[in-house]
């Protein structure tokens, strides 16, 4: 089983920017209900791409600097980074299917 990943404002940097792989962030916070919902997609994904694409979740009320760096003015987000570059931004709820067709022509 892969791992979930925390990011944080201080290891971003190093853990998504840097990133070797592509990179799914889950901008998150406890409060958040339909994050909660989304929470058990994402796991799933993780567990899908087996190491492939690294997967965590920022918690934005600990880590304010790095969403407002990425404009996350709605939660839950999904941003995906390729290269250090944030190259898809899914908002809301989403069942699986929806998130996959729109981050699969990224990562083939």
């Amino acid at each position: 089983m892969s791992t979930m990943h925390q990011f944080t404002d201080t290891s971003f940097k190093a853990d998504v920017l840097e990133s070797s792989q592509p990179v799914l962030v889950n901008f998150t916070a406890e409060w958040c209900a339909p994050c909660h919902m989304l929470a058990p997609i994402v796991d799933k994904l993780n567990e899908a791409w087996n190491g492939a694409v690294k997967v965590g979740k920022l918690d934005i009320d600990v880590n304010v600097e790095t969403a407002m760096q990425y404009g996350v003015m709605s939660i839950p987000t999904l941003l995906l980074f390729k290269s250090g570059q944030p190259v898809e931004r899914l908002t809301g709820f989403m069942q699986k299917e929806r998130i996959l067709a729109k981050l699969n022509p990224h990562l083939s």
